[in-house]
Order: structure tokens, then C-alpha cells, then sequence
């Protein structure tokens, strides 16, 4: 689903679902739904207007009106969608070259909007090929997964918790041999088909 920007959390967890709603609007407490919540920060805080406590640091990312139209208007083919983007990401696993790819993910109730191709083994030669190839197939790509790789390498964690990156091998195998491609359900079975060929032809 595309809302423009922004989205959707879902949770059975009580607590977890009154934090998101503050964090989404400021931190405010008043965006609760929980009355007892509110009124052992109203007790805790006298001091502070009750319209305006805030729990938590945190940022506007309410969706607009015209984000969630747009996002209910897509409810209505949700299924249809998650049904194709399952069915393309098993016909991508079934189809690539195991023995330069990871296919063996477990993917049963899963939909994802990418496929995840993933190095079996460090090879820097090859990746820079793989890229190469997938640049001159204009295949869309991101390197390190969703992008940003290993998040412990980004300068907002580094600067806590400093170089402590290398103790995750796996994640530093997606930082540098992972990649995503766009999943979409418009794709048929045909393009996807072409897309691992394409893959598949890197040596």
C-alpha cells in the first residue's frame, strides 16, 4: 500500500498501541485512548497543562486526509495484491541460482513488497558485477537490504555505541551482499521469470 508517506502499525499489545499513538503526534499524552493512562500522567505532572504533556521525544507523522483516502481506496484490492507479491516472491526463490544466492528463506504467511537477494558467500568481484549488470538491465536496486545496510555502521548509533558493527557477521554479510528489488504486483510471472535469468547470468 502507498499512503504518500507514512503508514500503518498494527499491535494486539494494549500498552504498545497508546505508545505509538503519542509517539505519531508529538509524544502528546492526550493522544491515548487509555483514560487511566492520562490520568497518572495528569497526577504525575500537575504543574503541566494536560492538553499539552508530552511522554515522549518524538515527531508530527499523522497521516494527512488525502494520505489515508488514498490508503482506504486501497484496502479494497489489499488481497489481491498480497496474493500476487507471494506468488512472485516464490517463483523468484524457486528460479535463482542457489548456488550464488540464498533461496531458502522462510517465507510461509509472508508478502513482502521486495525480493531479498542475498549472497551465498563474501565476494566482493562478483557483487560489483552484479550491480553492473542489474545498472545495465536498469534493474532498481538498494544495496544492504532496505538501504543504509548494517544500521549499526550509520553515524546516529555509531556515535552510542561506537565500532561494535563487526560483533553481527550475518548482518555485515547484508550490509555488503544484500540487495532488494522491487516486488510489485503488477510484475508477472513472465517478468520475473526475465528478472532471474537476468540474475542468474552474472559469473
Amino acid at each position: 500500500m502507498s499512503t504518500i508517506e507514512g503508514g500503518m502499525l498494527c499491535t494486539n499489545d494494549t500498552d504498545l498501541y497508546e505508545t505509538f499513538r503519542m509517539l505519531r503526534s508529538h509524544g502528546m499524552v492526550r493522544e491515548s485512548t487509555s483514560s487511566d493512562l492520562k490520568q497518572r500522567y495528569y497526577d504525575s505532572y500537575p504543574d503541566l497543562n494536560p492538553d499539552f504533556i508530552f511522554a515522549f521525544p518524538a515527531y508530527n507523522v499523522r497521516n494527512t486526509e488525502i494520505g489515508a483516502i488514498i490508503g482506504r481506496s486501497q484496502l479494497l484490492r489489499l488481497d489481491e495484491n498480497n496474493s500476487l507479491r507471494t506468488r512472485n516472491q516464490e517463483v523468484f526463490f524457486n528460479n535463482l541460482n542457489e548456488s550464488n544466492f540464498r533461496t531458502d528463506f522462510r517465507i510461509k504467511g509472508s508478502s513482502n513488497y521486495a525480493f531479498n537477494l542475498v549472497l551465498q558467500k563474501p565476494d566482493i568481484a562478483f557483487a560489483d558485477r552484479l550491480m553492473q549488470c542489474m545498472r545495465d538491465h536498469s534493474i532498481e536496486f538498494r544495496r544492504g537490504s532496505a538501504g543504509g545496510g548494517n544500521q549499526l555502521r550509520q553515524p546516529y548509533l555509531r556515535s552510542l555505541l561506537g565500532d561494535i558493527f563487526i560483533d553481527f557477521p550475518e548482518t555485515e554479510h547484508i550490509h555488503y551482499y544484500g540487495f532488494y528489488i522491487g516486488n510489485f504486483p503488477s510484475l508477472a510471472e513472465d517478468d520475473v521469470l526475465t528478472l532471474c535469468a537476468i540474475l542468474n547470468s552474472v559469473k
